[in-house]
């Protein structure tokens, strides 16, 4: 017999989307259609009553099988679009299956969305005990558990103020609070974490691992964040289209992934920026100290970055601030260029040309890495590229004696000496 608590079989989900051709049509348009011509309206009706419509079957799921063990902490990765909360949904009978089976053994929790359950004339005091009943918990759990869900939230200067009035990092701390004391078999998380502030989502971590770790419980935890996956779970879950592509420790799945991820079309056919679109960047890489273009630098170099951009034709843009940050293999931020920071501003920007950022001694220890790209315009997003460029640094030295101690994620200049007291 299993001593799984958690086991999925052939699990597949299909969606069924429509067609239609043309945009909005609005009531006076379907009653001159009537009138004009009612025997065709009458034919498309009795086409779309026989199921003569064009549909398409989008299966976000298919044959998706793993079994999880009691306390163990499993991480699910993957793109957007890949599966993951609609697994997630499954596992908690928000959506039910098209095929297959899934076990749970034990009670579920689950924080899918920021401030479920929570009504937003309520106030935070209130919306605990309504989100905690929701939940699960009798009305004596919560008084027990009430002083404890308050000072890990860090919101008691608040706690009699409506929902309605905080910001999306303080309901988001109240309702990871509320799940995390339910104490459940199994809870379930998704990307939520990302609202709260770093030092919310350490500590969300560190109560995860503790509810995995001393109080033996399982935890499902979907994220974006490879970082926060590598110090939680164990094991991986990589879902692509739908699909398990890899089960796995989770370094090798994660190593895996973040090679699969990497964006394989030039910039100009991105599909997944955001911005405007009044200035794209075209192309981005390195100059090096030969002044040639490059995705592969040396620590310690003097290395120019540069964005290639055009602007929208008879744009002229102004108050133009530009950042890039620099991230490990794990996606989490090392250190940031950002033109806000030397109070620089580019005034009258149009046509076509390029943004140089000039770093000295560049501090990166070997490895790889990638650049996500902002651009801005009177602070209104004008481009936004994740992975604009993958990159990797290779050994060389930092320090004149040559002495490089790889131990951490940055060198920094430095220097040593004894002052001695009699």
């Amino acid at each position: 017999m299993s001593n799984s608590i958690i086991e999925v079989k052939n699990l597949s989900k299909k969606y069924n989307i429509v067609h239609r051709e043309g945009g909005y049509v609005a009531l006076r348009d379907v009653l001159a259609n009537v009138f004009k011509n009612p025997f065709r309206f009458a034919k498309n009706k009795a086409k779309k009553a026989i199921g003569k419509v064009e549909k398409e079957e989008f299966w976000a799921l298919k044959d998706i099988n793993f079994s999880v063990e009691k306390g163990e902490a499993i991480g699910i990765i993957g793109a957007n679009g890949a599966g993951k909360s609609t697994l997630l949904k499954i596992l908690t009978e928000i959506t039910p299956p098209t095929e297959g089976e899934v076990r749970l053994k034990g009670s579920v929790a689950s924080l899918l969305e920021v401030g479920t359950g929570f009504h937003p004339e309520l106030t935070g005091r209130e919306n605990v005990f309504l989100n905690g009943a929701i939940l699960g918990m009798t009305k004596k759990e919560i008084h027990a558990k009430f002083d404890d869900i308050v000072e890990f939230a860090g919101i008691k200067k608040f706690l009699d103020t409506p929902v309605k009035r905080y910001s999306s990092g303080m309901a988001v701390r109240l309702a990871f609070s509320v799940a995390a004391h339910l104490e459940p078999d199994i809870l379930l998380v998704d990307e939520v974490l990302a609202v709260g502030d770093a030092e919310f989502q350490k500590k969300c971590l560190g109560k995860m691992d503790e509810v995995t770790k001393k109080a033996g419980r399982t935890i499902l935890f979907v994220s974006h964040n490879m970082g926060a996956i590598q110090k939680l779970c164990g094991r991986c879950i990589f879902l692509k289209d739908g699909r398990v592509e890899m089960v796995g420790e989770t370094e090798e799945v994660v190593g895996r992934y973040l090679k699969n991820d990497l964006p394989t079309i030039s910039m100009e056919d991105r599909k997944d920026r955001r911005g405007n679109g009044y200035l794209r960047v075209t192309n981005c890489y390195f100059n090096n100290k030969t002044n040639s273009k490059t995705n592969k630098i040396y620590t310690g170099d003097n290395v120019k970055l540069i964005f290639e951009y055009r602007c929208k034709k008879d744009k002229i843009l102004s108050e133009i601030t530009i950042g890039a940050s620099i991230q490990d293999k794990y996606n989490d931020t090392i250190f940031m260029c950002h033109s806000k920071m030397t109070q620089t501003n580019f005034q009258k920007i149009s046509g076509k040309g390029q943004f140089e950022c000039q770093i000295r001694k560049i501090p990166l220890m070997p490895g790889k890495y990638s650049i996500t790209m902002i651009i801005a315009s009177n602070d209104i997003h004008l481009d936004y590229i994740s992975n604009a460029l993958n990159f990797s640094v290779l050994p060389s030295r930092f320090f004149d004696n040559g002495y490089n101690v790889e131990n951490g994620k940055i060198y920094v200049e430095q220097e040593w000496k004894v002052i001695k007291h009699r």
